[in-house]
């Protein structure tokens, strides 16, 4: 290990950009962040206010000397960011986190790190204000340029069948608005002649803009105001629209930002007192158009990647409605897997995908079933974060009436119940919801029966059942409705108790359902009386 103690401090001007102070480990995951949209006496601005920071509240020994000239603006990645937020684990002293910056198990730095809102206390920090909020600005750039550049690979033969005029004339002005910020970058300034050459695309770019927004809010609406059935072949006919849309949403958006970017700058370099209150215009409307139009094509994009994901994974599909018309489930499979290999790249950058299932502590299957199929298709079910508990293929008789029906001992309802309604379920339990699935439907063409919430779980019961098999059997009574569950007879009993057990965990009658259940039996007494 360097000798490094003491000597290196990070100060966090915004949230994800540090300006380090000392020797910088380049085993950090810091990207250096070209400040060109904050004229010469902003940056020197931010070096002489944070050195005077940093002498004052967070330097010792050797590094006194070195913190009068900053080394920059640097965007932290996600792995050194988690690390810097550990303040938990980090001694604090002079108002920083002092501790040791590990990767891959060992001490890489001893690093002072000063947070944003420590920056923000500081009483030279309201100096800052108009210089920081230019390096937001720049953030957000970045991280659309970023997100364009891992974008979707549209191919020739999506961009033969829709609108390849107007993703002509989009991907123009992108490239406009590209060449101005490469030149400012370049001399660290907009210049006037620049500026002219790009004042009069104003107008075509908020119309871009608009008429993207307008695209992607409405496949949100239909996507998320019908039911699952609907929401899927929803997605499944506009699929290569969806993957259009999403891509010139973005493509629009970055332009629009570099283009606000470079007026803001322009405004910036200006002595005159309203061109310096035009920049807080700029940034505020901009942050607020960023702030909406990312968040829904990421929600769009996962939609249909999720879906895209699991048709790739089933056995067999029989239709597949898209614009091409393709029918048979091999061909679908193939339509699927090409789209989803355009959208990938900008769908794992936007949410990365969860790793692959792995069986749970509890399975609930026959000898014969190997639950591997099942979990692959399952994964893309489930939610950041959501873990599966359970896995089990009983029989799942169909619905049986009142709770009252199942107390009562009408056996011969039961069996002809029984004798009607019994197929092999799928019945995974994470730690948010049950879901199941007829078994057959769901590796053939991704369909769940039902998706209930555990806290409408109410009651759960165990037992054999009463037939010539004498097998296990788990009721489940929901707000809802009542489900029976009938596991073979070569499922350990054990696993079908850990089964019980576990949803036992979620029984409970909320006290807003007890009291109306009150309320009823106090005014049928009434009534009566």
């Amino acid at each position: 290990m360097r000798e490094t103690s003491d000597s290196l401090v990070l100060v966090e001007v915004v949230p994800g950009v540090v300006v380090p102070f000392g020797e910088l480990p380049a085993e950090l995951e810091l990207d250096l962040l070209d400040s060109w949209l904050a004229p010469t006496s902003d940056r020197a601005r931010i070096s002489a206010v944070l050195s005077s920071i940093g002498n004052t509240a967070t330097v010792a020994g050797n590094l006194a000397t070195a913190v009068a000239s900053a080394q920059g603006l640097y965007r932290i990645g996600g792995v050194t960011q988690s690390l810097l937020n550990s303040g938990a684990t980090l001694a604090v002293k002079d108002g920083a986190n002092l501790g040791a910056v590990m990767l891959n198990g060992r001490v890489i730095a001893q690093a002072r790190f000063v947070p944003v809102t420590a920056v923000s206390a500081a009483q030279a920090a309201t100096a800052l204000g108009p210089a920081l909020a230019m390096v937001a600005l720049q953030m957000q750039l970045s991280e659309i340029t970023g997100l364009v550049k891992t974008n979707i690979a549209l191919t020739s033969r999506v961009l033969a069948e829709i609108r390849i005029g107007q993703w002509a004339e989009l991907m123009a002005l992108v490239a406009t608005i590209d060449q101005a910020i490469d030149r400012a970058r370049e001399i660290k300034s907009v210049t006037t002649s620049e500026w002219e050459k790009i004042v009069g695309s104003e107008t075509a770019l908020i119309a871009q803009r608009r008429q993207y927004r307008l695209k992607v809010d409405k496949h949100l609406r239909q996507i998320h105001g019908v039911d699952a059935t609907g929401r899927r072949a929803y997605l499944e006919a506009n699929a290569e629209a969806i993957v259009f849309d999403a891509n010139a949403l973005l493509s629009s958006l970055k332009a629009w930002i570099g283009y606000q970017a470079l007026h803001a700058a322009r405004a910036r370099e200006s002595v005159d007192v309203k061109e310096a209150r035009l920049v807080d215009v700029i940034l505020r409307d901009t942050r607020a158009e960023f702030e909406v139009a990312l968040p829904e094509t990421k929600r769009l994009v996962n939609s249909l990647t999720r879906e895209l994901r699991i048709i790739a994974e089933l056995s067999g599909r029989e239709t597949l409605s898209m614009p091409s018309k393709r029918r048979d489930s091999a061909a679908a499979r193939h339509a699927a897997a090409h789209l989803l290999e355009a959208i990938e790249p900008l769908a794992d950058v936007l949410r990365p995908p969860a790793p692959p299932l792995e069986a749970p502590a509890v399975v609930c299957a026959p000898e014969s079933l190997g639950p591997e199929p099942y979990l692959r298709v399952l994964r893309w079910f489930l939610d950041d974060g959501e873990t599966v508990r359970v896995l089990g293929f009983p029989e799942q008789l169909d619905a049986l009436g009142p709770v009252s029906a199942i107390l009562s001992g009408a056996k011969e309802k039961v069996a002809a119940a029984r004798d009607k309604g019994a197929a092999r379920t799928l019945v995974a339990i994470t730690d948010r919801r049950i879901i199941t699935a007829k078994a057959s439907a769901f590796l053939e063409q991704g369909e769940l029966r039902q998706d209930i919430p555990l806290d409408q779980v109410r009651y759960v019961r165990s037992a054999a059942a009463q037939d010539k098999g004498g097998r296990r059997t788990i009721d489940l009574i929901t707000r809802d409705e009542n489900i029976r569950w009938l596991f073979p007879t070569d499922v350990e009993g054990t696993q079908v108790d850990a089964f019980a057990a576990v949803l036992a965990e979620s029984m409970m009658i909320p006290e807003v359902e007890r009291k109306a259940l009150q309320q009823r039996h106090l005014a049928s007494i009434e009534a009566g009386g």
